[in-house]
């Protein structure tokens, strides 16, 4: 959802939109969305793939919480609510991981306990 809904129209017109864009973190506004596009877009896809998601997750994570607690301090909750729940549904997925059906645990699949080495 957050690919389609939110990405993928910034990504289609990223030049149209770039200069543009709030910079609540003071990097400017182009570095600012170019950093919201990887994080809507690649990060996103590589969490519904089940792929690097931990990592993937942490720009997610960091882009809500700037999104909901620094963009949007002002303004009223209905403004920010969507920012806090696609974070409390990203923000498990730091510690938790992927889970058994994902190509995280495919590639890196463990050994059970007691298995010889080789």
């Amino acid at each position: 959802m957050l690919f389609l809904g939110h990405g993928w129209a910034k990504i289609t017109h990223f030049g149209e939109r770039a200069g543009h864009f709030a910079d609540p973190i003071h990097i400017g506004s182009a570095p600012g969305f170019t950093l919201v596009v990887f994080a809507e877009i690649f990060c996103s896809a590589l969490v519904a793939l089940g792929l690097l998601t931990r990592l993937a997750v942490v720009p997610i994570v960091v882009f809500m919480l700037i999104a909901g607690l620094i963009q949007h301090a002002h303004d009223p909750w209905n403004v920010k609510e969507l920012a806090f729940l696609y974070l409390t549904a990203f923000l498990p997925l730091l510690f938790t991981g992927p889970g058994r059906l994902s190509i995280d645990a495919l590639i890196w699949k463990k050994r059970p306990s007691g298995s010889p080495d080789h």
